[in-house]
């Protein structure tokens, strides 16, 4: 299950994608647009700016925009930079790894059906980008 922090970021840059080459958007206008609490969104986008995700303007006419078309960000890009890892365990983890304490890899049936299930995950993610989350 992702973490609230990263639904909210994604919808807010899935209505950031919507508004993609429209000049840049106010915080409140996403906040309000995708019931979002505007304190938070404010760290996330933050965090998303610091990573090159996202540009600002300030000033008159100021807010956020991507600071690329939507269809080349892909998801797995963005779901690292709020959630952390994509793999549901750290001995499967590609950019997160970490050796668990109370098993052998080698044998670990849990680990091998945890590589299957992160494999799966990353196709999906590397192929769907933000444009992929705009709305209907």
């Amino acid at each position: 299950m992702i973490s609230k922090k990263t639904q909210y970021g994604l919808k807010a840059l899935g209505y950031l994608a919507g508004q993609y080459g429209k000049g840049p958007v106010l915080i409140a206008d996403i906040a309000k647009n995708k019931k979002i609490p505007i304190k938070f969104l404010e760290t996330i986008l933050l965090q998303l700016k610091q990573n090159k995700i996202l540009e600002s303007k300030k000033g008159k006419g100021g807010g956020y925009y991507l600071a690329e078309s939507p269809k080349k960000i892909p998801l797995a890009t963005v779901y690292r930079i709020i959630e952390g890892p994509i793999a549901m365990l750290p001995c499967v983890s590609l950019n997160f790894y970490a050796k668990c304490k109370d098993c052998n890899e080698k044998n670990c049936g849990l680990n091998r059906m945890m590589i299957l299930t992160r494999d799966a995950t990353l196709k999906v993610l590397y192929k769907k980008t933000l444009y992929d989350l705009i709305d209907t």
